[in-house]
């Protein structure tokens, strides 16, 4: 019974930057890892990033690795990714996610969010 709510999209110019912000709530039944994911129309769901609870540990898709930064700053149920030198491709719907340990399977989160539009313009 975790809450999860996103929130920082928006349009944002190729090579700018924008921060996603995500907060669970509720009953969370001790520590949580948490993650991101991101959705493009057609295209399956990817992972992103995703980071222990204790912040010491961290993963990147290759495909964002050295532009984002996830981060857990001060309460542990809270997420940022931060994201810069925004690419188009980057566009999608980002979803973050909790669960008990963090990997790249989409499977190994129980929470999820609704999800938040990220639109990168040329």
């Amino acid at each position: 019974q975790v809450q999860v709510v996103e929130s920082g999209g928006g349009l944002v110019q190729a090579g700018g930057s924008l921060r996603l912000s995500c907060a669970a709530s509720g009953r969370t039944g001790g520590t949580f890892a948490m993650g991101w994911f991101r959705q493009a129309p057609g295209k399956a769901r990817e992972f992103v990033a995703h980071i222990s609870w204790s912040g010491d540990s961290t993963r990147y898709a290759d495909s964002v690795k050295g532009r984002f930064i996830i981060s857990r700053e001060g309460a542990k149920n809270t997420v940022f990714l931060q994201m810069n030198s925004l690419k188009p491709e980057d566009t999608a719907v980002y979803y973050c996610a909790a669960g008990q340990i963090a990997t790249m399977s989409p499977s190994s989160f129980d929470s999820w969010g609704q999800g938040t539009q990220v639109t990168v313009s040329s």
